[in-house]
């Protein structure tokens, strides 16, 4: 076993201090990865504080990682040493069923592993996220990361990337299409960047009107105060697809109101409680709710590619470990433009 210098929190509600953990010696197909940055998620804080319960700790998390290649196991085949690689929400699935032969391993019928609190799929051995100087995985979890992309900017696209990318995809968004993305934070800076770059008419809507500059510098085309009444009145009926990233109690039927016929609305935040919904919200315009989680290991790839392509990363703030209770606290604040990452050179090997 591989000591390793990690970042958890022992307890919810406790901060996070320095820790220990084991990682296991690279198999026949892992990678040992050297941890060079990793995305700070907000579920990371939901799940420290164990506000979603079946908290599993001490909780090391972190799933936005890239690192580079330190070791490989002797049947790899997808990386060599030196190469750069990225590690998302999961490190393992059955890969045997159904889902996963879809290329749905997020949904794996046995339940996938999650990269941080939770289990590998022994159902027994812990594992530990990307607040750690390194990490083994499965080389068939983990993504290639394409060269000439700022690599602190890269880590939070393997979660509010493929969290966004998809959905847009689902729905075939394309040129022409009239798209809004519902708040701006760290999904929602990325919905814009995608909906843009397919070519989408993009609105973003957001109760704070001092969003509207960094909207608009994002490439958004349109900026509406989703705390004024009278913006569901001039919408109303004028989207094709709505990208909804708000994790705070909303109206979805407001929101509904402003699809055209057939349109789709998509949730990709979690509010706190359950949102009632109105049939006729639905049935008036043949309108659809959908839901999106992450993608699988082939469309982050997918997504990875796309973004090398079309120069699209995150906007970060890069922050040493020692810095992760404060920034934990500012992201309670909305005080972080978009994503925080953090630089492992901070955590001595």
């Amino acid at each position: 076993m591989l000591k390793t210098p990690a970042y958890a929190a022992v307890a919810p509600n406790q901060p996070l201090t320095p820790f220990s953990i084991e990682r296991r010696e690279p198999g026949p197909h892992d990678i040992l990865l050297d941890v060079l940055y990793c995305g700070v998620c907000h579920s990371d804080i939901h799940q420290a504080r164990d506000e979603w319960g079946g908290g599993i700790f001490p909780m090391v998390p972190g799933h936005e990682i890239v690192g580079r290649v330190k070791q490989v196991g002797s049947s790899v085949t997808k990386f060599k040493v030196g190469d750069l690689a990225g590690i998302g929400c999961m490190v393992d699935s059955c890969r045997t069923c159904e889902t996963c032969g879809r290329g749905y391993e997020q949904f794996c019928e046995k339940g996938m592993a999650g990269t941080y609190n939770g289990t590998e799929m022994d159902r027994k051995t812990p594992t530990y996220g990307g607040y750690s100087s390194r990490i083994t995985v499965s080389e068939h979890f983990a993504l290639k990361v394409p060269a000439g992309l700022g690599l602190s900017a890269v880590a939070p696209l393997l979660c509010a990337g493929i969290t966004t990318y998809s959905p847009l995809r689902q729905w075939n968004c394309k040129k022409g299409d009239r798209v809004a993305v519902v708040g701006l934070g760290g999904l929602g800076h990325m919905a814009v960047k995608f909906a843009v770059s397919m070519g989408a008419e993009v609105t973003l809507l957001s109760t704070s009107a001092s969003k509207e500059a960094d909207a608009r510098r994002l490439g958004a085309h349109a900026f509406a105060n989703s705390k004024d009444e009278a913006t569901f009145q001039r919408l109303a009926r004028r989207f094709d697809l709505i990208i909804d990233t708000i994790s705070a109690p909303h109206d979805y039927n407001k929101y509904l109101g402003l699809l055209r016929v057939q349109g789709t609305m998509v949730v990709v935040g979690v509010p706190p409680e359950q949102v009632p919904v109105h049939a006729f919200s639905l049935i008036g315009g043949n309108k659809r709710l959908a839901g999106s989680m992450i993608g699988g290991i082939a469309e982050t790839q997918e997504m990875l590619d796309y973004c090398a392509k079309h120069n699209i990363v995150s906007d970060v703030e890069v922050i040493p470990i020692q810095k992760i209770n404060e920034a934990y606290e500012r992201m309670m604040r909305g005080d972080v433009r978009y994503r925080f990452v953090i630089d492992l050179a901070s955590l001595a090997s």
